[in-house]
């Protein structure tokens, strides 16, 4: 039987998600783009020129091969501090513009992202590893699924601020909930259980789907179908499952939704998961 996980692809998924971005920010009002998003520090205008600015800085880095001045990485903490630094300037600079000409900034640099991640193999090794799932080296299927997740979670942030609906639909959302899932080996890397243990997570909802997460003697493993004994089973509505995994929703309103039967220790971990550099 396989054991492994097939690969996540959606480098297929960029042109028709970034159409529905454009879509949106052409139809925000000028009070829509100063409304308030769940990320404390943006409104909805910021959220808008995070977005540009990353696009442009991965064309650069990883298409383009043109990298500035960066300092020593040493540590996760290093990377997340030098990652927020990044992300205010770009910030900073963009949202000074107005939002007919970051919109059409946006456009340029929706056509070329989506381009760039169909031009790559899945299966050669990334220019950038997915940190958050304690890789070192990543291939492109999954940094390109990492990338994804961005595009999708900040748009989806903008839309729950503004109160429209289109992208929690199961042919975006699954995939990245099925990425941001790829991080429970590493998050549970500490967490003691004795081998043959089973956790179990199921994300409630049209969208959502079940993961095993198997102990090993090494660690933790994800696995396409159960096996083992089952020490708990976490469930999590899908409305709170992306803003769990993005620093979107406080661990208490979280724990009011989420359902957990067996090791609460064990089954409740998942809370603390974190599937973005921040």
């Amino acid at each position: 039987m396989d054991r492994q996980l097939p690969p996540i692809l959606t480098a297929h998924l960029f042109s028709p998600l970034e159409t529905k971005l454009l879509e949106l920010l052409r139809a925000l009002s000028p009070a829509e783009w100063e409304t308030q998003t769940i990320s404390p520090q943006w409104k909805v205008k910021e959220v808008a020129a995070h977005l540009l600015d990353t696009a442009l800085r991965k064309l650069s880095l990883a298409r383009d091969g043109w990298a500035a001045a960066t300092p020593s990485i040493r540590s996760a903490a290093d990377l997340a501090a030098f990652v927020n630094e990044m992300n205010r300037e770009g910030v900073s600079f963009f949202r000074r513009l107005s939002p007919a000409v970051l919109i059409s900034l946006m456009e340029v640099a929706s056509r070329e992202s989506s381009r760039y991640h169909e031009s790559l193999d899945p299966m050669a090794q990334a220019r950038f590893a997915v940190s958050w799932a304690g890789e070192t080296t990543s291939l492109n299927w999954f940094d390109t699924a990492r990338e994804f997740t961005e595009h999708w979670h900040h748009q989806q942030q903008i839309r729950l601020a503004v109160g429209r609906p289109g992208i929690m639909v199961r042919e975006f959302y699954y995939p990245v909930l099925d990425c941001f899932m790829r991080a429970l080996p590493y998050a549970y890397r500490s967490v003691p259980a004795r081998t043959g243990s089973l956790a179990q997570f199921h994300i409630s909802g049209d969208c959502g789907g079940d993961w095993y997460l198997n102990r090993e003697d090494a660690g933790w493993r994800l696995l396409p179908t159960p096996a083992g004994d089952t020490i708990s089973e976490t469930t999590i509505p899908q409305e709170i499952a992306w803003r769990i995994f993005t620093k979107g929703i406080d661990r208490q309103s979280a724990v009011a939704q989420v359902g957990i039967s067996g090791d609460p220790a064990v089954g409740g971990h998942i809370l603390g998961m974190i599937a973005i550099v921040a």
